[in-house]
C-alpha cells in the first residue's frame, strides 16, 4: 500500500461537487466564470465542466471577496487583477480563522455538556 502524503488523488471535479463545497447552485459558478477571467474550469466535448484544484482555489477567493465580505463583483474583480497575492493571504486567513472558530465551538459543546 502505498502513502499518497494526505493529498488527495482526484483531479478533477464536476460543477456539482465544487457548488457543493460551497454550498452555491452550479448556475453561479457558471455566472462567475463569465465575470472573472482566471476562472476557466477545462470542458470536454459535451460541454462539461472539469474543476481542477487550482480552479477551486480560484473560486475561493471569489468566494471569499463576494460572498464573505461583501463585495460587488467588478470590485472583486478589480481586487484579484490588482491584489492577488493579498487576496490569496486573506482568503488564507479567513479559513484559518473558521477551523479555530469550529474547534472553539466543540470545545464550548463539550464544557456544556460536564456542566
Amino acid at each position: 500500500m502505498s502513502e499518497t502524503g494526505g493529498k488527495n488523488l482526484k483531479i478533477y471535479y464536476s460543477i456539482k461537487e465544487v457548488a457543493a463545497m460551497f454550498d452555491v447552485k452550479e448556475s453561479l459558478l457558471r455566472y462567475w466564470e463569465t465575470q472573472f477571467p482566471h476562472l476557466k474550469p477545462k470542458t470536454t466535448g459535451n460541454k462539461i465542466r472539469q474543476y481542477t484544484d487550482k480552479d477551486i482555489e480560484q473560486i475561493k477567493l471569489i468566494y471569499n471577496l463576494v460572498k464573505v465580505r461583501g463585495f460587488k463583483i467588478a470590485s472583486a474583480r478589480k481586487m484579484l487583477n490588482e491584489n492577488r497575492d493579498g487576496s490569496d493571504q486573506h482568503a488564507r486567513i479567513i479559513d484559518s480563522l473558521i477551523i479555530v472558530r469550529d474547534e472553539l465551538k466543540a470545545l464550548k459543546a463539550q464544557l456544556d455538556g460536564l456542566s
